[in-house]
């Protein structure tokens, strides 16, 4: 498919004990071979070969090169990567001299884009590498590793075969009407596969849409009026003195954030100024930035002093109804209640809210375990074509004609191959002609 061959340093550029530099297309191998003590051409696929990059007469460095041929390669094409010593002149130098015999500088991501164009994986898969990369969470690692796995290929697939099945019958009933052999379809038939594929989308994108508040983390807002711990409480969930920790009230001013991760949950956490009346300015303006952070919260920790309960408190409690909240009573090492969460956050005792949190979020976190969809795309294509099978059911209730509901069926069907990256016809016009024989 491509005429070029690309290069790369796969590895990061920095003194360190190895680098890689790979390269992929039809001339890798001869490209790698001009350079290296011996000829690639001759060795067996997949091997790993000790040798010398030279430059002309002069050994550059002492090297392994790893030969992979096509289509048995990442890419599937040839692909060869040479493990040198890791400083930083060498790796640029033997970049160099690749690109100096022909290869191409590679932009960035086009090993998976070719591994893609050319078939070895889908899209979800392919944003499943970068996922991988770029994860920095076990639940995030566990997530981009399924989509690796073909997760998302083994929730979509079905969907789409229930789909093209439905779209495929209804063409052939318009088209060859004379068949014998052919269900003749009506509204009434289409409607419980219609309302049966919306349940099952339903129950992805709602799965998906748990699992990524656990795969992103939860943004946590830390309220409560000023001076009843909430630094105290961001610091000691951190196990950081990240926010300073005073008797003064008003002290926060701006919002404070931190990521950790409880166990089975990860939290991005914000520490929000005190909010009450003040003439402070500089105090205002932290309290407005609470209020906007409080808005886009999705877990409210609402922290109150026990020994101290207050008309303020009620308030806060207020703007927080229509969030998942927890109440927390913190202090307890001077005054505990007996229906409620007590914490200590000074002295770090905090593990009754861990508890609760994961608690909390236990569904979430089961569902993250799950094949689910795994970024805003791939969910916003599912509830496109969660639309246009809505549309579908519309049509049907109207007695609209067939042959316009397949329209909206066709519009679903290709959200949802847009999701792999594979939105076409071919795969239609395939299952008309070897499910009803319409070649014989």
């Amino acid at each position: 498919m491509f005429q070029d061959t690309i290069v790369a340093i796969a590895t990061s550029l920095q003194e360190q004990a190895i680098s890689i530099i790979r390269l992929s297309g039809d001339r890798a191998i001869e490209i790698v071979s001009k350079l290296f003590s011996k000829d690639l051409n001759k060795v067996k696929a997949n091997t790993i070969n000790y040798g010398f990059i030279r430059d002309g007469q002069e050994d550059v460095d002492e090297v392994l090169v790893s030969v992979f041929r096509a289509p048995h390669s990442y890419t599937m094409e040839d692909i060869v990567e040479i493990n040198c010593h890791g400083g930083v002149y060498v790796t640029k130098r033997i970049l160099s001299l690749c690109i100096a015999n022909g290869a191409r500088l590679a932009m960035p991501g086009e090993f998976t884009q070719r591994a893609f164009l050319n078939g070895r994986i889908d899209l979800s898969q392919a944003e499943g590498v970068n996922d991988l990369i770029n994860a920095n969470s076990m639940q995030q690692a566990h997530s981009a590793i399924n989509s690796l796995k073909g997760s998302v290929t083994r929730l979509i697939e079905p969907l789409c075969d229930d789909i093209l099945d439905m779209i495929a019958n209804i063409e052939v009933n318009i088209d060859y009407p004379e068949y014998d052999d052919v269900e003749v379809l009506t509204n009434e038939k289409i409607l419980p596969r219609a309302k049966h594929f919306l349940g099952r989308i339903n129950k992805i994108i709602e799965e998906a849409q748990n699992a990524s508040i656990i795969k992103n983390g939860i943004d946590t807002v830390i309220l409560g009026k000023p001076n009843v711990g909430k630094s105290s409480l961001l610091n000691a969930l951190l196990q950081e003195d990240k926010a300073i920790v005073t008797d003064v009230a008003g002290t926060t001013r701006d919002l404070v954030e931190g990521c950790v991760n409880l166990g089975q949950v990860t939290l991005n956490l914000i520490d929000t100024a005190g909010i009450r009346d003040t003439q402070d300015v500089v105090e205002k303006i932290g309290i407005e930035k609470s209020k906007e952070a409080l808005n886009k919260a999705k877990l409210v920790i609402m922290v109150m002093d026990a020994s101290n309960i207050s008309e303020e408190d009620e308030m806060l409690l207020e703007l927080c109804k229509d969030k998942p909240c927890i109440l927390v009573y913190n202090k307890a090492d001077k005054q505990r209640v007996n229906d409620g969460i007590n914490i200590s956050a000074i002295n770090n005792d905090i593990d009754e809210l861990i508890v609760k949190i994961n608690e909390m979020f236990e569904q979430a976190i089961i569902d993250n375990r799950k094949d689910t969809l795994n970024n805003e795309r791939q969910i916003g294509l599912a509830m496109q074509a969660r639309s246009h099978m809505e549309d579908v059911l519309v049509g049907i209730e109207n007695n609209v004609e067939l042959d316009l509901v397949s329209i909206d069926l066709n519009l679903a069907y290709e959200s949802l191959k847009e999701i792999l990256g594979k939105a076409n016809r071919e795969d239609l016009l395939d299952a008309l002609f070897s499910k009803f024989c319409l070649g014989k």
